[in-house]
């Protein structure tokens, strides 16, 4: 190695000074100097302020070419490098050179992010959000010993004395970016495990989850135990919830353990599948348990009460049950949720019922004139 350098040297004097350049962060590496260091001895070797940042804990270092902390900005960036590790960029470094930049500049940027991202590493868990997959599931496996567990979750830079939440996650989005979102100023990390990612985090606002992806959220216990309570919440969600809490979905969760076969066996469950063909009739459902109101569902759905209210009681004939009672409206509540944790499995269910396309079924509600008539119809106010 020691000869190629010698013999690149003799190029020209760019590639000597690169070469030097390098060297100069080799050195600095194996003396294992800390982030002001490195960024002292940079500013030293450039000649202008070094500035570091580091994303996840917002903290900046600057230094200005006589080693002292550079209290107000000199000259503005005139070079900037990302400071990548594990391909996650955690941070920035950049040099305040009062004019153009110098020849040198680019490749002493480049070792200088290197070298950060080393000091990081080294220095305490990574600041980066991407975990190693194999860590994160001993984390919040069942199988594993506590002891095993206690390491991992140590490993990845959470303390031994704070609770940890679990959150499932289906998601277009790059899980360090959601994590970011959810859990900006706490540890979290995040990482794939086969069909779902999962993010760990000391706390999680629901509210900033991005649009877009579902989440199911476990409660802060043991990882093993919020892991498993975030993976059925994941499948209680629907569009209209795309993010639910365990804690919040109570004896709803029962339904998750109810064997598919019962569940397919079930007539009401069955009458879901047979309406399931028609969007609309589906949607019309969903809201109107959603609300458990009338004339909320019809404002969720942007049509009158009275065209709602006939919908309903073509979906009642349909399930069975009387809609507008109190002990119909739960049994078509229990029996879609049953229906959509059969289909969240793949499991077969009974194929739709022929009849008119959906296009065809209510041709009056795209008819201003006939919604007069609507209004005629008997609703029960009590659901309103």
């Amino acid at each position: 190695m020691e000869a190629l350098a010698e013999r690149l040297s003799h190029l020209d004097s760019h590639a000597q000074g690169a070469i030097r350049v390098v060297a100069f962060y080799d050195t600095l590496m194996r003396r294992r100097v800390d982030l002001p260091a490195l960024a002292r001895a940079s500013a030293g070797l450039a000649g202008c302020a070094v500035g570091i940042r580091l994303h996840g804990t917002g903290r900046v270092i600057r230094i200005s070419p006589d080693g002292r902390q550079a209290s107000t900005p000199l000259h503005p960036a005139s070079t900037t490098a990302p400071i990548t590790l594990d391909e996650e960029e955690i941070g920035t470094v950049w040099l305040e050179r009062p004019g153009p930049p110098g020849p040198l500049d680019e490749v002493l940027l480049d070792r200088l992010a290197i070298a950060a991202a080393a000091v990081v590493e080294r220095y305490g868990p990574a600041r980066t959000t991407m975990a190693d997959p194999a860590l994160v599931e001993l984390a919040i496996s069942s199988a594993g010993d506590e002891a095993a567990r206690t390491r991992a979750l140590r490993l990845l830079g959470f303390a031994a004395d704070l609770p940890v939440r679990v959150v499932a996650v289906h998601s277009q989005l790059p899980l360090n970016e959601v994590g970011a979102l959810v859990c900006p100023a706490h540890p979290v990390k995040a990482a794939s495990l086969a069909d779902v990612g999962v993010i760990l985090a000391t706390t999680v606002d629901q509210g900033r989850f991005p649009a877009g992806i579902r989440a199911g959220i476990g409660a802060a216990e043991s990882p093993d135990l919020s892991w498993r309570q975030a993976r059925t919440a994941l499948r209680f969600t629907t569009s209209r919830q795309p993010t639910v809490r365990y804690d919040d979905l109570g004896a709803l969760a029962l339904l998750a353990q109810v064997p598919p076969d019962a569940a397919q066996g079930n007539a009401d469950v069955a009458a879901i599948a047979r309406i399931a063909g028609n969007p609309e009739d589906l949607e019309t459902l969903d809201a109107y348990c959603a609300t458990g109101s009338l004339r909320r569902a019809a404002e969720i759905l942007h049509l009158h009460h009275s065209s709602v209210a006939r919908r309903l009681e073509q979906i009642g004939r349909t399930l069975g049950v009387e809609l507008t009672e109190p002990s119909g409206l739960i049994r078509a509540a229990l029996a879609l949720t049953a229906w959509r944790l059969l289909s969240d499995q793949g499991s077969p269910v009974s194929p739709p019922a022929r009849g008119r396309h959906p296009s065809n079924r209510y041709p009056e509600e795209r008819n201003p004139r006939s919604r007069q008539g609507d209004a005629r119809l008997p609703v029960n106010d009590s659901s309103l």
